[in-house]
């Protein structure tokens, strides 16, 4: 079980690859209608178009050969699992093709609830193509400890 030792692990690292034609699905899935996404200039200027916010997300669970793996790793039930908060935090734009390199970590564990939760918090670290660091995600997860539903 997922414990304090488990702060500092390291994840399998992911490269995500942000394609227009995805991006597209992505969009038609949310409906979004936002013109920066969807605008004049988006289809004359492809590689200028920015991605939604909580793309960051998809792609990472998207292009990672085994999205789950992770609680594996941690020895965590899928069952147990409850998808807590993510967050992003940006300090540039990611753009149709860039591509991604997404590095994430456990950064805190915490017992809840009188032992009967677990909270996980996982950050990554996004650097595009150059290397240039543009993005944290934050994501925490919620651990049901005991009988699995």
């Amino acid at each position: 079980m997922v414990d304090q030792s488990d702060v500092g692990r390291s994840l399998a690292p992911v490269t995500a690859y942000v394609e227009p034609r995805r991006l597209r699905y992505f969009l038609d899935a949310l409906n979004e209608q936002n013109r920066a996404y969807r605008g004049e200039h988006a289809a004359q200027d492809a590689m200028a178009v920015p991605v939604p916010p909580t793309y960051l997300f998809c792609l990472q669970m998207l292009d990672n050969e085994s999205p789950y793996e992770f609680l594996a790793d941690l020895q965590i039930e899928p069952a147990r699992v409850l998808h807590g908060e993510q967050s992003f935090s940006y300090h540039a734009p990611v753009v149709v093709g860039d591509t991604l390199a997404i590095v994430s970590t456990v950064t805190d564990v915490a017992v809840k609830a009188a032992g009967s939760l677990t909270r996980v918090v996982i950050e990554s670290n996004i650097r595009n193509q150059d290397g240039l660091h543009v993005a944290d995600m934050f994501c925490t997860i919620i651990v049901r400890n005991g009988v699995a539903l």
